[in-house]
């Protein structure tokens, strides 16, 4: 039986609920209509989250990004409903969700937008090229 787009995103259990830990994807092949012409629009969606106490399925994932090839949307608010989705399905901690879309009429879009769990805060985040710096400094 062939694959078929869906909109229906999927979800398992975190297997490290304990911990922040970032998941990354970048989905290179992303497409859908102007809601204006009917021509294709094509982006890269950059996705980041943090999960709860779940994470979506890739295979949801990639059939949910292809349901989206035929239908008209505007970049706002395809990225915004992306997210939304997004959010209903796996309530992760904080997500942001970047939609870089290829020119079209001399202008690059790019949509950013980002969710994050009410009373989640981030730690702070490690930077080792200071920490490589500062132990060079007492090392010299």
């Amino acid at each position: 039986m062939p694959t078929r787009p869906s909109r229906r995103l999927q979800r398992f259990p975190n297997p490290q609920p304990a911990r922040d830990y970032r998941v990354h994807m970048e989905i290179p092949e992303f497409t859908c209509l102007c809601p204006k012409t009917g021509q294709p629009d094509f982006a890269t969606l950059v996705l980041d989250y943090i999960p709860d106490r779940h994470c979506v399925e890739l295979k949801s994932l990639k059939l949910y990004i292809w349901s989206y090839r035929d239908r008209g949307a505007f970049h706002e608010a395809v990225t915004n409903q992306i997210l939304d989705d997004l959010v209903r399905t796996i309530a992760p901690r904080y997500v942001r969700l970047e939609a870089r879309f290829f020119v079209r009429g001399g202008i690059f879009t790019t949509v950013v937008a980002e969710h994050r769990a009410r009373g989640w805060q981030a730690a702070p985040q490690v930077e080792f090229d200071a920490i490589a710096s500062q132990a060079s400094i007492r090392a010299g």
